[in-house]
């Protein structure tokens, strides 16, 4: 049974960063007092685990297909 193509994978986890990244900053926004910065980084953090669930379904697909085949 073959892997999930290695691109899928390293998108998946340059994403699950991101969205790290990106709820960190938005800690440290809400903590300076800049709402809206701290907004803008929460709404970057929802957008890059949405990337990473699709990945994730894409990864799943790649192993259903790669088990038929």
């Amino acid at each position: 049974m073959s892997e999930e193509d290695p691109t899928t994978q390293e998108l998946r986890l340059s994403q699950i960063k991101r969205g790290q990244s990106e709820r960190r900053n938005a800690e440290d926004a809400d903590k300076a007092g800049a709402e809206s910065e701290a907004e803008q980084h929460a709404r970057r953090a929802d957008k890059a685990d949405y990337l990473k669930r699709k990945l994730e379904e894409r990864a799943e697909a790649e192993r259903r297909a790669a088990a038929e085949g």
